[in-house]
């Protein structure tokens, strides 16, 4: 279901079923801790990896399957590796390739338990990190060290959606002998591949647009055959596994995934506009923008400029809020990519527990929104980010 012929559309809802000896139509929940054997031998030969089949729903699962392949498919990558969360993808790529003594460069423009990830928990094992700006690629040149591992970005990133270039810098990465790991959530594979631009790695956090509805939490990591077996040893050990139910949600949510993404994106454009004819708003942040500084990039990278929208408020945190407040449409919640159009306060919310100063470094404001755009009619949200603007 993999071949190139195929368009990603059809792969979206074909690829990766992994189906029982009743042969269903639609994917089959397999909700079984463990699995089952014919004899010791077989057990043995499972067991030590000889044989192809199901041991234990902590590292092998039919459903958790059929969406690992899916995934890889949509990703353009060999095969995928599924985890509970988005921040539990990216901790297990960090555990697998780096070591005490190593070096990682990254993006200052990150969701916040990222940074806190980064700048806790890998500098108390031993590595060292050091932040730059995602659209500089000379302070990413400047930044690399003979230790360097491995670089890390978002693009669009959390919340201003700069724009790195992926190319570039998997050129940097690999002239170094490191990798590139992409995190491709605001994009999904419906607009963006990371891999066919040069990535290592791509990482989801599943519980965004590819779920799109808000249901279950989820993450994933794509890329080579080699990277990802060492990715799965980890979690095989270590255990954030992604849950058979969860698996089961995602891979509904990636048969929608397309059509989703192309209406929720042609939405987000329109209101990025609005919102730039708007009285005290400073300023507005959406790719899809010919304002936006990277937008010639993004339009090479994406198919289009995504779903979430950021602005600046002349007003500071009073005007944020009282525009947080009234939304009556709008739902004030810190997720994003669902078909509910959300709102929030970034450096109040996913990004309050990030120092001032490196909120400050990554132009993270007191006055700054995130919206992310779902298939609500977009007069509708307008009238409902005007109560606040009022």
């Amino acid at each position: 279901m993999s071949e190139p012929k195929l368009h990603p559309e059809t792969l979206a809802i074909r690829a990766g079923r992994e189906t029982s000896e009743f042969n269903e139509h639609s994917q089959a929940l397999f909700l079984s801790s463990s699995f089952t054997y014919d004899n010791a031998a077989d057990a043995a030969a499972m067991f030590l990896g000889e044989k192809e089949g199901y041991t234990y729903s902590r590292f092998s699962n039919p459903t958790v399957t059929a969406f690992q392949q899916r995934l890889a498919a949509l990703e353009g990558g060999e095969r995928a590796i599924a985890t509970a969360s988005g921040m539990a993808a990216i901790q297990g790529v960090m555990l697998t390739f780096l070591k005490a003594g190593d070096h990682i460069v990254s993006s200052q423009s990150l969701f916040g338990s990222t940074i806190n990830l980064f700048s806790g928990l890998l500098t108390r094992f031993g590595v060292e990190v050091s932040f730059v700006s995602a659209t500089d690629p000379a302070a990413w040149r400047a930044a690399m060290r003979p230790n360097t591992r491995l670089l890390f970005l978002e693009t669009p990133s959390n919340p201003l959606t700069e724009i790195s270039d992926i190319a570039a810098l998997a050129e940097l990465a690999h002239a170094h002998d490191a990798l590139l790991v992409v995190d491709n959530c605001f994009c999904s594979p419906a607009l963006q591949q990371p891999l066919r631009l040069g990535a290592d790695l791509v990482v989801h956090s599943a519980t965004k647009s590819l779920d799109g509805h808000g249901r279950v939490h989820g993450g994933a990591v794509v890329g080579n055959d080699a990277l990802i077996e060492q990715i799965y040893l980890h979690v095989r050990t270590a255990g954030p596994t992604l849950s058979p139910f969860n698996a089961w949600v995602l891979l509904s949510g990636l048969e929608t995934l397309f059509i989703r993404m192309e209406r929720q994106c042609a939405s987000a454009l329109a209101l990025a506009q609005w919102l730039e004819t708007q009285p005290g708003v400073k300023r507005v942040f959406y790719p899809g923008l010919a304002s936006h500084p990277q937008h010639a990039l993004a339009m090479r990278q994406q198919n289009a400029g995504g779903t979430v929208v950021s602005f600046e408020l002349e007003g500071g945190r009073e005007a944020a809020w009282r525009i947080y407040d009234a939304c009556q449409v709008l739902s004030r919640t810190a997720n994003l990519g669902d078909v509910k159009t959300t709102i929030t306060h970034p450096a109040s919310t996913t990004h309050a527990r990030v120092t001032p100063e490196a909120r400050a470094k990554a132009g993270i404001g007191e006055g700054l929104l995130r919206i992310s755009v779902g298939l609500e009619h977009i007069d509708d949200l307008k009238q409902d980010l005007q109560r606040g603007l009022c």
